[in-house]
C-alpha cells in the first residue's frame, strides 16, 4: 500500500549582498525572501520542506570575521518561532537550517525541526566541519555534539545530515540505523569544488541504507568573497538511487516531489544490507588513525 508524503525544498539566492548593512537586517532579508516561497510550499501541499544551509543570510565562512558572530542565535529561538507559525499554518513540518548560538562564545551550524503542529522537535548539529577552499568553517562552529538524531514527525521519521557531512559515509549509516525514512541534507557548495559529487554521493547513501533523500543547494553568487557559484541543483532521490525531482542551476525554486515510503520497504525486502552488515567486523572503523592502529 503506498504512503504519499509530499516533500518539497527550497533553493534561493542571497537578498542582501552588502557587508556593511547590519547582520541583523541582512538576516532579516533573506529571512523575508523566503516566506512566499514557504507560503508557495503550503498552497502545493507540501507536508516536509527542508529549506538551504544557513538560510537566513549568506554562505559567510569564506571569511575570517568575528562580525558574522552575531548572526547566531538560540534554538529553538526568534527565527523557529516565526517558522512555526507557518507550519501551524499549513500543517507542514519545516526543517529550519540555522546558525545556533548554543552559549556565550559557543556556536554551531544547526538545524531545527519544527514539527506539522508548530512544536519544536529538536535539533541536528553538523558533525563534520571543514577548513579548506576558502571554506573556513572551523572558525566559526564548533563539531556536533549531538550524535544522529531521529526526528518522528507527524508524516515521516526525519534524520537531517548538513552540507560537508555528506562526504562521510558512517553518519549516513547511523541516521539509517536510527530509522530515517527521509534525510534532508541542506547545503551551500560552489561549482568547481565537488560538483562532480553531488550527484554520486547522496544516491549512493540513498541505496547503501534504503531511504529517500533531499539534497538542497543555493544558488547565484555572493559578494564580497565571489568563492564562486552555487549551482542549485537541488533533488530528491529515491532508495533506489533514481532521481524523483530536480530544480535548475540557477533560479529560486521551490522543488516538490511525493515520496512513497512503502517503497523503503520493497527495496529492503531486497536489498537487505541491515540484515548482512557486520558490525563485529568493522573494529578498524573506531580503532585505527590514517596508517595505522590508534594509539592505546
Amino acid at each position: 500500500m503506498e504512503q504519499i508524503v509530499r516533500c518539497g525544498l527550497i533553493q534561493c539566492s542571497n537578498p542582501l549582498n552588502d557587508e556593511s548593512r547590519p547582520v541583523a537586517e541582512i538576516k532579516r532579508a533573506a529571512l523575508d525572501k523566503h516566506l512566499p516561497l514557504i507560503d508557495e510550499a503550503g498552497a502545493k501541499g507540501v507536508q516536509i520542506l527542508c529549506l538551504q544551509e544557513i538560510f537566513d543570510g549568506p554562505y559567510f565562512c569564506p571569511s575570517q570575521d568575528k562580525r558574522w558572530y552575531a548572526a547566531a542565535e538560540p534554538m529553538p529561538g526568534p527565527t523557529t518561532a516565526i517558522l512555526a507559525e507557518y507550519a501551524k499554518k499549513y500543517e507542514m513540518v519545516i526543517v529550519a537550517p540555522l546558525y545556533e548560538k548554543a552559549m556565550r562564545g559557543v556556536y554551531y551550524n544547526s538545524a531545527g525541526v519544527i514539527d506539522a503542529d508548530g512544536s519544536y522537535l529538536g535539533t541536528y548539529r553538523k558533525q563534520h566541519i571543514p577548513h579548506t577552499s576558502q571554506f573556513w568553517e572551523k572558525y566559526f562552529f564548533r563539531p556536533g555534539d549531538g550524535g544522529y538524531p531521529i526526528f518522528e514527525t507527524r508524516y515521516a521519521k526525519v534524520g537531517v545530515y548538513i552540507c560537508y557531512d555528506r562526504h562521510f559515509p558512517e553518519g549516513a549509516r547511523c541516521l539509517g540505523l536510527n530509522g530515517a525514512e527521509i534525510v534532508f541534507n541542506p547545503s551551500a557548495t560552489v561549482a568547481g569544488l565537488s560538483q562532480y559529487l553531488w550527484k554520486l554521493e547522496q544516491p549512493a547513501h540513498a541505496v547503501a541504507n534504503g531511504y529517500y533523500v533531499g539534497a538542497i543547494n543555493r544558488v547565484g553568487t555572493e559578494a564580497p568573497w565571489n568563492i564562486g557559484r552555487f549551482y542549485g541543483s537541488s533533488y530528491f532521490v529515491n532508495p533506489r538511487g533514481q532521481f524523483v525531482a530536480e530544480a535548475s542551476e540557477d533560479d529560486d525554486e521551490l522543488v516538490v516531489a511525493d515520496l512513497d515510503l512503502s517503497m523503503i520497504d520493497e527495496v529492503r525486502n531486497v536489498w537487505q544490507f541491515y540484515r548482512d552488515r557486520r558490525p563485529e567486523a568493522y573494529d578498524e572503523l573506531v580503532t585505527h588513525s590514517i596508517g595505522g592502529a590508534l594509539p592505546r
